[in-house]
């Protein structure tokens, strides 16, 4: 079997496969459940770029580079642009329980 040369492969972008909102809620959801905050700006990012980051940044009413640098790898955005940028891809944060209700 011949080997593979790891370095000659394309790098895998989760963006190519982020085309509908029920896809992007999916992606967020696993990503608040990781609970890493560099992470859940980073997979904003990417979502963004999916999107087109020139339209989010203008739905959002934040400029292109400073949405690039608030959504970049290791950034910690603020709520606000968390929420805005969220809104323009067309998702919302829902909270719910942790444990479903028990019924009396």
């Amino acid at each position: 079997m011949p080997k593979i040369d790891i370095n000659k492969l394309a790098e895998f972008d989760s963006a190519a496969y982020l085309t509908s909102e029920v896809a992007i809620a999916a992606y967020l959801t696993d990503i608040i459940e990781a609970n890493d905050s560099a992470l859940l700006a980073d997979a904003l990012g990417t979502i963004a770029r999916a999107r087109g980051m020139t339209g989010v940044a203008s739905e959002t009413g934040i400029g292109r580079t400073a949405l690039y640098k608030a959504l970049r790898p290791g950034s910690a955005p603020r709520f606000e642009t968390i929420n805005k940028v969220c809104h323009a891809l067309g998702v919302k944060l829902v909270v719910q329980p942790l444990t479903e209700p028990t019924s009396t």
